[in-house]
C-alpha cells in the first residue's frame, strides 16, 4: 500500500498560513484564492491524519503538531528553493525565471532603462517584477518567493548579501521662485523650510528623515503622501518642499509646474542603490552579473548628473 506524503502545494500554504495565522492573508500572499488555500491545508492535514490548526471567527491558531510541521516545513521549502537556485546556477547566467522585487521610489524610474538592456543581453531570461516597500520585499525574499530584491542599501535584516549598484544624490525640489541663494546650497537651508514626506514604511521617507536631523532640521508633521510624484505635486501646489532622488527627477517633474530644482554642496547628501539576496544563494556571480549590467544601463542613459556607480 503506497503511503501519502505531503506535496510541496501544501507545505506551502500551510506555511503561509502560519506566517500570517489567516487564510485571507495567507491567500494573498501566495497570490491564489482562500478556498485553494484552504483546501491544501486540509488535505496536508488529512495526509498527515492530525489537525494543524485551530479555527476560530476571528483567527487561525496552530496546535502543537502543527507548529511542529511549520518548523519542518520552513526547512523543507528552504532546501528546495536552493536545489533549484544550484540547478540555475550551472545552467548559465541570467537563464530561466527570475523574481525580482523592486522598491516604489526606483522601479518607475530604473526599469524603463534597465528592461530593454536584460532583454537583450539576456534572451532566455523570464523576468517577473514585483512592487512592494522594502520590509515586505526582504519578507518574500528570505521566504524564498523572490530570488532577488532592488532596494536602498543597508538592508534592514540579516541573512541577506547585498551588491552596491550606484549612489544618487538628493535634489531639493521647491516651488519656483525661492530664494536659497547660490547655484549649489548648503543642507542648514533645510532648518527654514517644511519638508514634505512619503508615509511610513517608505525607506526614502526615513532618508529623508535623516538627511533633516543631520542638520537639526524638522520634517512638516500634518502633509504625507504615498507616491513620489504626489510629493512633487504638492510641492508644485505650494505646500512645502521635499528631498527628490536624481534618478527620479525626469519623471516626475516633467509632471509638475512651477518648480525650482536645487542641488545640494559637496558633499551631498545621497542613498545608495543595489541589489540584495538570500546570503545561503549559490547564484552570486549570476547575481553580480545583473549588477553589471544595471550600472552599465544607467551609466549609459546619462539619466542625472548626481549618480555614481559603485563596485566592490
Amino acid at each position: 500500500m503506497a503511503i501519502s506524503r505531503p506535496t510541496v502545494a501544501q507545505l506551502r500554504a500551510f506555511l503561509a498560513l502560519a506566517e500570517n495565522l489567516h487564510f485571507r492573508d495567507a491567500a494573498a500572499a501566495l497570490r491564489m484564492s482562500q478556498p485553494a488555500l484552504s483546501g491544501a491545508v486540509a488535505a496536508l492535514e488529512e495526509t498527515l491524519d492530525t489537525r494543524l490548526v485551530e479555527r476560530t471567527t476571528r483567527k487561525v491558531l496552530l496546535t502543537p503538531a502543527g507548529e511542529r510541521v511549520a518548523r519542518r516545513a520552513e526547512v523543507v521549502l528552504a532546501e528546495l528553493e536552493r536545489l533549484v537556485d544550484e540547478v540555475k546556477a550551472v545552467r548559465g547566467p541570467l537563464v530561466g525565471p527570475l523574481r525580482v522585487g523592486v522598491i516604489p521610489t526606483v522601479a518607475p524610474y530604473l526599469l524603463p532603462i534597465v528592461l530593454p538592456r536584460l532583454a537583450k543581453e539576456f534572451p532566455e531570461l523570464e523576468l517577473s517584477v514585483h512592487e512592494e516597500q522594502t520590509e515586505h520585499l526582504v519578507t518574500e525574499l528570505l521566504a524564498g518567493r523572490l530570488d532577488v530584491v532592488l532596494l536602498a542599501l543597508p538592508v534592514p535584516a540579516a541573512g541577506v548579501t547585498e551588491i552596491p549598484l550606484y549612489d544618487e544624490d538628493f535634489v531639493l525640489v521647491a516651488p519656483a521662485g525661492f530664494d536659497l541663494g547660490g547655484a549649489e546650497i548648503p543642507r542648514e537651508v533645510l532648518n527654514n523650510l517644511d519638508v514634505l514626506l512619503l508615509n511610513q514604511g517608505h525607506c526614502l521617507r526615513d532618508q529623508a528623515l535623516e538627511v533633516c536631523r543631520d542638520v537639526g532640521a524638522r520634517a512638516a508633521a500634518a502633509t504625507y503622501a504615498t507616491s513620489l510624484a504626489t510629493l512633487v505635486q504638492l510641492v508644485s501646489g505650494g505646500l512645502g518642499v521635499t528631498l527628490v532622488p536624481e534618478t527620479a527627477l525626469p519623471v516626475e517633474t516633467r509632471r509638475a509646474p512651477n518648480l525650482g530644482l536645487h542641488r545640494f554642496a559637496a558633499p551631498a547628501p545621497f542613498r545608495r542603490i543595489g541589489l540584495g539576496f538570500r546570503s545561503t544563494c549559490p547564484r552570486v556571480e549570476e547575481f553580480q552579473t545583473l549588477a553589471e549590467s544595471v550600472r552599465v544601463a544607467v551609466a549609459d542613459s546619462g539619466v542625472a548628473p548626481g549618480i555614481r556607480a559603485v563596485r566592490t
